[in-house]
């Protein structure tokens, strides 16, 4: 550990190295973890209704190993090497010549780039070690939404409570500033959605942004919950009215707020005391 802090550039390609592995994985989370709700679900439903699960093979983040999905080509390790492997089989499947989607490589660079970013401004410390988990969470999260309009409860209410962890030592956020911030996260947004439905009698967003917005606050204190709603209404608003004058998005359609909330509380994380202190110092 004194050898990381005393050399920075060091610590922060290690981090990055780490951040293209775990973003590796997280194209696991984001692709599986839906799936294996999914199959819960209909256990569950059809438990609810007297009738024996259909037996399906196991499925989880580590089984079956991964597989192209159009010829079922098991992935070896050398085709798995974060961004390299997707370069050197120029995007597609050794086996089939399917095409790779190039989301896989953008998350991997995504991840790494926002661990270094870590890495530069806290250094080898238990607050970059928090932030970390904090980020990679948040990618997860973001691609989930994107993909499903959902956020899990098996990664919000952990992030929630992790948050609260890293903050018995104030490493963000007082813990007093965490547990406000927690609570008041999940209400403003509790209230924005029944304000909507009364006025509207139609749901404008769902449970898990409350839950999301809750952990952001529970990571970074009530104090930051103010510039990540602005940062992720602004920049929300102003994709979806693209999003229906562009390309003709059908207004029916959701669009997902957990990427835009994620967006605002990376901001946050990095920037957020900085904004807070520019804004005040206009008055």
């Amino acid at each position: 550990m004194d050898f990381l802090q005393a050399e920075p550039a060091v610590f922060i390609g290690l981090v990055s190295v780490i951040g293209l592995m775990v973003g590796s994985f997280l194209n696991v989370v984001i692709h599986r973890l839906p799936r294996m709700m999914e199959t819960e679900w209909r256990e569950q439903c059809a438990e609810l209704n007297g009738e024996s699960p259909a037996e399906t093979p196991h499925y989880s983040l580590w089984l079956p190993p991964s597989a192209c999905p159009g010829c079922g080509h098991r992935i070896t390790a050398l085709e798995n090497i974060p961004v390299v492997s997707w370069l050197a089989l120029r995007g597609r499947c050794s086996a089939c010549g399917t095409r790779i989607s190039a989301r896989y490589p953008a998350v991997e660079l995504l991840s790494a780039l926002l661990s270094a970013a870590v890495a530069w401004k806290w250094g080898a410390s238990m607050p970059a070690l928090g932030a970390l988990l904090l980020v990679w969470a948040l990618i997860a999260l973001a691609f989930i939404d994107l993909d499903t309009t959902l956020l899990p409860d098996s990664v919000t209410l952990p992030l929630l409570w992790l948050g609260l962890l890293f903050n018995l030592n104030g490493y963000f956020a007082s813990l007093p500033d965490a547990v406000v911030g927690a609570m008041a996260g999940y209400l403003v947004l509790w209230s924005v959605y029944w304000l909507f439905k009364l006025a509207t009698g139609k749901e404008g967003m769902g449970f898990g942004d409350f839950k999301l917005l809750a952990a952001i606050g529970a990571w970074l204190g009530w104090q930051m919950l103010p510039v990540t709603l602005l940062l992720s209404s602004v920049v929300g608003a102003a994709i979806g009215v693209a999003m229906i004058v562009l390309v003709r998005h059908d207004r029916r359609v959701p669009i997902p707020f957990g990427p835009y909330l994620a967006g605002g509380g990376l901001v946050a994380l990095f920037f957020g005391a900085d904004l807070t202190r520019a804004y005040l110092a206009q008055f």
